[in-house]
């Protein structure tokens, strides 16, 4: 991770190190204000997103932990940003699913026992470097401004509720992780999977290549259908009757007035605003447990060699100590906030072509050199109109969707009255055909909520408004199909695909076959396969899973090619594309020096990964055994009621 990364990562806390409260489920609080009721659109705070196990989990948490990720996005995509944008990076349920999962977390610490104390409480917070002065706790007014002064502002009360919920969650997870290791025959290994890398030559003969060649009859595919009937079995299925409120016709008939519009410009002004960026590149002469003033004078030597004319990206590649120096110390363009202050101030106060003088940050000792700006600049009214009229349309629509939705849910009890409230409100019933339920529900496309649904809905039931992508619906079985295997007439293309490519990867093999003796006995590895009418791609150093020239990532390729020393040849190696034949050029591995200086921390690193793997698949199955009940209907009120 480069210094940038770290700098974009960490900058909202770089203000005070709150390093002991970036625990795994810690999110920030947004101001009271954004508690209060609000019954003329949206959802009242006090409704819930969601139950588990007869905890509420309300509207107005979830609002505050919707537009804190809203904030952190803005950061990110800056003017990007917009309603579209949030809808496919699904941010509402990934919120819920975070909402959920901490309160399952919380849910099984209890049931284990496990608590924080308000001693043990205060002794963490006492703890946090950034509430420290001279080594002493800096007291309980400092504490609280500190805390309003954070992007978004916390209480006192909030943040520790939150932190407490944190520490549990933690010593849980350390709970039923702990006993976990890692052997040193295992670290070895991991390692040098992970990091040995090898530049190859390969020749693929792809499968493609020789369909032209394969003829297969109907008795062909018939017997293939017969050895692989495993393989076309059909999962169980449902169909529904359904009652849909359509968004898009709700969005045909909405009318934005010109005045909404200007408004809604002037209160996003920051979304329509490309800010100043700059590119520069730096170097770094860390002080981090060393003597500051040998670095100091470390430095200063260096910069003595840039004002001289050395070539700044050379000798960031030779003295540097942050991993930009890779890139001759280049950190790309940034814009300000991104930065901790005192490398922004320097950075932003040059102009391109210009280097600073001796840069001191918590870092260490930085050399910036600017190469490149780019003026700030912000999109007209006129530019962004039809933009922003698409996006009121659909959130009025979605509203409307929403109020009517809440009006039918009252009145739809029994399959029966899908078809009355149809025809009350000018709608139809509709039924779909037989889906499975990780497939797409046909006529309504990918709709989740729906499909699961569906499969536990009881005969006779009716559902409450389900979310879909074309609008709120709701749904009662039309139909179930126990799973089976289809008839070789109703899968016969699929089959006689799979037998083509089947016989094409064969014939693939067999060529590979016989250039092989030809490309192992070479000299010239590029030349033999050119003198077979084939072609050597050669590739640059690659690791495991890395896609390999006209075949992709293949794992059986892998397994032989990092087992072949420099030079040598590899065997006809057949994958799911085809076969392929590499020699291979170059080995970058794993020396017992490197392994050594990073045997710890990848010893934290995997056992972290093992660890988080383990208890998320642990808390999956407490999370089955409790009754998680979601309002999806609360969330679209919420989010389509919220501005950006």
């Amino acid at each position: 991770m480069t210094l940038l990364d770290r700098m974009r990562r960490h900058q909202s806390w770089l203000k005070w190190s709150l390093a002991l409260v970036v625990l795994a489920f810690i999110v920030f609080y947004i101001p009271d204000f954004l508690q209060q009721d609000n019954t003329a659109i949206g959802a009242s705070s006090r409704e819930l997103v969601a139950e588990v196990d007869g905890r509420p989990l309300t509207a107005g948490e979830f609002q505050q932990r919707y537009m804190a990720q809203v904030q952190a996005y803005r950061q990110q995509f800056a003017g990007a940003l917009n309603a579209q944008l949030l809808r496919q990076l699904a941010v509402d349920q990934q919120i819920l699913s975070q909402m959920v999962d901490e309160e399952v977390a919380v849910v099984e610490a209890e049931r284990q026992g496990i608590r924080v104390s308000d001693d043990e409480l205060a002794q963490q917070i006492f703890a946090i470097p950034g509430l420290q002065e001279n080594g002493r706790f800096i007291g309980e007014a400092r504490y609280e401004q500190l805390l309003r002064s954070q992007s978004p502002p916390m209480t006192k009360a909030a943040f520790e509720e939150r932190m407490r919920r944190s520490l549990i969650i933690d010593r849980l997870r350390t709970a039923l992780t702990d006993w976990m290791a890692v052997s040193d025959e295992e670290l070895s290994r991991e390692y040098r999977t992970r990091n040995e890398r090898v530049k190859l030559q390969v020749v693929a003969l792809t499968a493609d290549a020789f369909r032209s060649q394969v003829t297969v009859s109907d008795a062909d595919v018939a017997a293939h259908f017969e050895a692989h009937k495993a393989e076309y079995r059909v999962g169980e299925q449902r169909a529904i009757k359904y009652l849909l409120i359509d968004r898009d016709q709700a969005r045909q008939k909405v009318t934005v007035p010109a005045g909404d519009i200007q408004r809604y410009y002037n209160a996003n002004i920051q979304q329509y605003q490309t800010p100043e960026q700059i590119r520069a590149s730096h170097i770094l002469l860390k002080t981090e447990g060393k003597d500051e003033a040998a670095v100091r004078a470390q430095a200063e030597a260096v910069l003595a060699q840039i004002k001289a004319g050395a070539d700044f990206a050379e000798l960031a590649r030779k003295v540097s100590e942050d991993t930009s120096k890779e890139q001759g110390g280049d950190l790309d363009f940034f814009t300000r906030g991104r930065m901790v202050p005192e490398f922004e101030n320097a950075a932003f106060a040059m102009a391109p072509g210009q280097t600073s003088d001796l840069v001191k940050s918590q870092f260490g000792f930085h050399i910036i050199r600017v190469t490149d700006k780019r003026a700030g600049s912000t999109r007209t009214l006129d530019e962004v109109r039809q933009q922003i009229q698409d996006q009121l349309q659909q959130e009025i629509a979605d509203q409307q969707v929403t109020t009517r939705a809440q009006q039918l849910e009252a009145r739809i009890k029994d399959p029966g009255d899908l078809t009355e409230a149809a025809g009350e409100n000018g709608l139809m019933v509709q039924e779909s055909g037989y889906f499975q339920q990780a497939g797409p529900v046909p006529t309504l496309g990918q709709a989740p909520q729906v499909a699961a649904q569906a499969f536990q809905l009881a005969d006779g039931a009716v559902s409450g408004g389900l979310a879909s992508p074309r609008g709120v619906v709701f749904i009662t079985l039309a139909g179930k199909k126990d799973p089976f295997i289809p008839k070789l007439d109703e899968v016969k293309d699929r089959v006689r695909e799979d037998t083509i490519r089947v016989r094409a990867t064969e014939l693939s093999r067999q060529r590979a076959g016989a250039v092989a003796g030809a490309l192992k006995a070479a000299k010239d590895f590029a030349v033999a396969a050119k003198s077979q009418g084939l072609e050597a791609k050669d590739t640059e150093l690659i690791a495991r899973e890395s896609a390999l020239p006209d075949v992709g990532v293949s794992p059986q390729a892998d397994r032989v090619i990092f087992a072949l020393p420099v030079g040598g040849v590899s065997d006809p190696i057949t994958t799911d594309t085809g076969t392929l034949v590499v020699k291979v050029l170059e080995r970058d591995d794993v020396t017992p020096e490197e392994f050594q200086a990073a045997r710890e921390e990848f010893r934290a690193q995997l056992l972290g990964e093992r660890r988080g793997r383990f208890f998320a698949a642990y808390m999956g199955k407490v999370k089955e055994k409790l009754n998680v009940q979601i309002k999806p209907d609360v969330v679209t009120r919420v989010t389509s009621s919220l501005s950006l």
